[in-house]
């Protein structure tokens, strides 16, 4: 029943992808639009948060009163008041008339507050009487309005911690939030990456009356991996600016790198991890210090590589400084930045072992304990069976045993 309710809203509002995250965002907008209750649409920029937003509002109970969309960050802070809850004449410089605002408009109907969190304190208190009585203030008046209007507002920061730094009301932010959809990135949904492209390139080809571009099985590969910082924003532009410059409509993976930018940020892991997306055993940092382990285990046996080739061959010259390099390195990393840097050790007792120490706010974590900890997941999620563990983390059984004999987890 669900799955067909879905599906008629993705084809009504054009909306692509089969992602699990994306259905459960669909199917909470469905369940939540019959009633009245607030809702926070949380999702990075571009993700497509206002479409959620034209679901609510078109499946409710309001859909035939008026729906106005306003971007919070796009307003000025000295005219944002006027703006919302109207004003009188003459209450500020230049107020020649009087003016109706968005909230008495919409009475009936629904206002999505986009940007919600740049939204000034002062203005979140206006914000917060409405939501709790329905009363508002026009600018410059003494006069309390009535206003009957569903607030559904989005934001794509963490608003948790702009109440923690005193930027948002705790008290709006939880009256906001009684029922949080969260959209997910572009990055997180896989394959309805080439979907949305294939839809793009065929969009922006029948208005310009072109023949369509197609991506070959290693484009489709190269693409899914890109990052999209700019979610399906970017991922339009770059259909449409391939499909103007390439002459040759079969792209295949060289030619999608030009338009790829080459410091587009980390790859994305794709391993099993990821493919199971009912997996809740392993978060992203999790992923993240795997990627570390095996950055880890690069250097180490190219240190090994080196410090051989040198052994063997004593005509090569090496610096004291290169000599640093290879028998000292440290890997940091913290909640702003991954930085490598180099320092000598009070013991040298390995030439070739890595101090890897991980920061993450106040909490210290060594790169060992972590790694201890991904192999418990990873033996208690296979069921202590080896070889399927082995083949979640990447690692050869051999080296499995190996690890499992050093941590002593062999009752794990």
């Amino acid at each position: 029943m669900i799955e067909n309710k879905i599906k008629i809203v993705k084809q009504k509002f054009g909306i692509v992808g089969n992602s699990t995250s994306l259905n459960h965002a669909i199917e909470v907008a469905i369940q939540v639009a019959p009633t009245d209750m607030s809702v926070l649409i949380t999702g990075e920029s571009g993700s497509g948060k206002e479409s959620f937003s034209k679901i609510i509002h078109s499946m409710s109970k309001r859909k035939h009163g008026q729906f106005i969309a306003v971007n919070c960050g796009a307003i000025p802070e000295g005219t944002i008041d006027s703006e919302l809850f109207g004003h009188e004449k003459g209450s500020f410089t230049g107020a020649n008339e009087s003016r109706k605002g968005y909230f008495e408009v919409t009475n009936g109907g629904t206002i999505f507050l986009d940007e919600i969190g740049e939204m000034p304190l002062s203005t979140q208190s206006r914000l917060l009487r409405i939501i709790e009585n329905g009363e508002f203030i026009k600018v410059g008046s003494s006069k309390v309005l009535k206003t009957d209007v569903r607030i559904i507002a989005a934001t794509n920061i963490k608003l948790k911690d702009a109440v923690k730094n005193k930027k948002f009301r705790e008290d709006l932010y939880y009256r906001l939030n009684t029922v949080p959809i969260i959209v997910p990135p572009l990055r997180e949904r896989g394959e309805d990456i080439t979907l949305l492209f294939r839809k793009f390139s065929s969009d922006f080809s029948d208005k310009n009356k072109m023949v369509p571009i197609r991506l070959n099985d290693s484009a489709k590969n190269e693409i899914i991996k890109y990052r999209f910082p700019g979610n399906i924003r970017e991922l339009k532009n770059l259909a449409e600016q391939i499909s103007i410059l390439e002459i040759n409509r079969d792209v295949n993976k060289e030619t999608l790198k030009k338009y790829l930018p080459n410091n587009s940020s980390l790859p994305i892991i794709q391993n099993s991890f990821l493919k199971n997306e009912s997996n809740e055993n392993y978060n992203e940092r999790d992923l993240l210090y795997k990627i570390l382990f095996d950055v880890k285990n690069d250097v180490n046996e190219l240190k090994k590589l080196i410090n051989s080739i040198l052994s063997k061959n004593s005509r090569i010259e090496v610096s004291e400084d290169q000599k640093k390099l290879l028998t000292t390195h440290s890997l940091n990393i913290n909640s702003d930045e991954l930085r490598v840097q180099d320092k000598n050790l009070k013991e040298k007792e390995n030439a070739y072992q890595i101090a890897t120490e991980v920061y993450n706010e106040n909490e210290s974590l060594s790169i060992e304990k972590k790694e201890k900890e991904l192999i418990i997941k990873a033996l208690s999620k296979n069921k202590n069976k080896r070889k399927s563990a082995a083949k979640d983390l990447g690692i050869s059984e051999r080296t499995l045993y190996r690890k499992i004999k050093h941590y002593k987890l062999e009752k794990s």
